[in-house]
């Protein structure tokens, strides 16, 4: 006999947890359509050189390979690469800018740690430009993210908000040519401390002024319209800094003409977001009550989605929320609640009138009450039990005088009141 058990790093709920689960999954999608992007559904398993289309590294470490005697093949470790190879496909046949959403199951293979997952949902939204892409859209898929955040009653937030030019020019503007390895630093700095960034920047042979240059501009701290105005008494004149700054001021000032309240949106000099393919905005968002849990929604401004796949210019901006992990952090907080069954009432048949139980339960479903008949012979007692087990609020119960009084008893399950009511009254009631 096998003994069972579920692979570490893989999610399973209750049915109660399910459903607050599935709740939240549902409002989430029902932002991203009222806010009219496309819902796209791509394979689980890709071709290998598709997946690692962007390089190796980490990545190769973590991709599921599929053994498979005639291609190399595995699964989809994000909704990204998925997406760019989407679009290089089908580009002839898509309205540009695409606005697409994908929530959807993704696979890695990390260490197993509290709190991480090997399978999990992601909730992604994308636009896509061809050749270009207004700056309005950086804007629009913060609105969206803001929306979709508020509609499932997390803790406060705030996006933290950055723009990667402005990082780079003042890399510029210093004299320092790699950029990359000084974002990748920077972007350790919660995790790390100050004072190991610092180590870290002199690992690549930075010296001691620039280094403390760099700290002193990550620090650089206030209100947003007061880190703005700090950072244009710079007065640097390199190119790409002018261009990230005044990037950043018109996403912001977008963002709050859009509806996302000020107390929602941070401006944070030392957000980069590790992935080397962000070349503007960049958000991370935290609770603010609860940053020790880390960012619950990420993304930002890339200015070539598809480079790897197409000749095309194909820039987008996106943003993703690691549904599985949210889930996991707001159990652990106890800021989700189990909710009663999605639905409406169970009927409970007396002995010999189980007939009559499935007939009303097909009447009602054709008026979209969500039912079901109890139908196992057992006794009433276990039959109530039933229904209090699966937290339904209402049963209805049917016997020999219901029968012939043409009525059904409706019994409330929360307070246990009972009424004789007719079919269009229970109607009436339950939907």
């Amino acid at each position: 006999m096998v003994q069972p058990s579920t692979l570490p790093g893989m999610m399973e709920l209750l049915p109660e947890d399910q459903m607050v689960f599935d709740t939240i999954k549902r409002r989430i999608e029902d932002v991203f359509i009222k806010n009219a992007f496309f819902s796209i559904d791509t394979p689980a398993i890709e071709k290998l050189d598709v997946l690692l289309s962007k390089g190796g590294g980490e990545t190769s470490k973590q991709v599921y390979r599929i053994d498979s005697s005639k291609k190399n093949q595995g699964l989809r470790f994000d909704l990204t690469v998925p997406l760019a190879k989407y679009v290089s496909m089908y580009m002839q046949d898509l309205a540009f800018p695409f606005r697409r959403y994908q929530i959807a199951k993704v696979y890695r293979g990390e260490r197993n740690q509290k709190g991480r997952y090997k399978e999990f949902y992601q909730c992604d939204i994308d636009i896509i430009g061809n050749e270009k892409l207004s700056l309005y859209n950086d804007a629009e898929i913060v609105n969206c993210m803001y929306e979709a955040l508020k509609s499932i009653d997390v803790p406060d937030f705030e996006f933290q908000f950055n723009n990667r030019k402005l990082l780079n020019g003042y890399f510029s503007d210093l004299g320092i040519e790699d950029f990359e390895s000084c974002l990748r630093i920077i972007d350790k700095l919660d995790k790390i401390g100050i004072d190991n960034v610092k180590e870290e920047l002199s690992k690549i042979n930075l010296g001691d002024e620039k280094i403390d240059s760099i700290l002193s501009f990550l620090q650089i701290d206030g209100t947003n319209q007061e880190i703005i105005e700090k950072l244009e008494s710079l007065n640097i004149d390199n190119e790409l800094f002018v261009c990230g700054l005044e990037e950043l001021k018109f996403v912001y000032d977008d963002i709050l003409s859009l509806g996302v309240s000020p107390d929602n949106i941070k401006i944070n000099l030392s957000i980069t977001r590790g992935l080397d393919y962000y070349t503007g905005s960049v958000f991370e968002t935290f609770f603010k009550e609860y940053r020790e849990i880390g960012s619950i929604c990420s993304g930002g401004r890339y200015d070539s989605l598809a480079n790897n796949f197409t000749k095309s210019k194909l820039p987008g901006v996106g943003m993703s929320i690691g549904l599985t992990r949210l889930f996991y952090q707001l159990q652990e907080l106890n800021l989700v609640k189990g909710q009663q069954t999605n639905f409406d009432c169970i009927i409970i048949p007396m002995k010999g009138y189980e007939k009559n139980a499935v007939k009303l339960m097909n009447d009602l479903r054709s008026y979209s009450v969500r039912c079901m008949s109890y139908l196992e012979d057992d006794k009433l007692k276990k039959k109530f039990n039933y229904a209090d087990k699966l937290s339904v609020k209402y049963v209805i119960i049917i016997g020999q005088d219901e029968v012939e009084q043409n009525k059904f008893t409706l019994r409330n399950m929360e307070n246990g009141n009972q009424e004789l009511l007719e079919l269009n009254q229970i109607i009436e009631k339950l939907k």
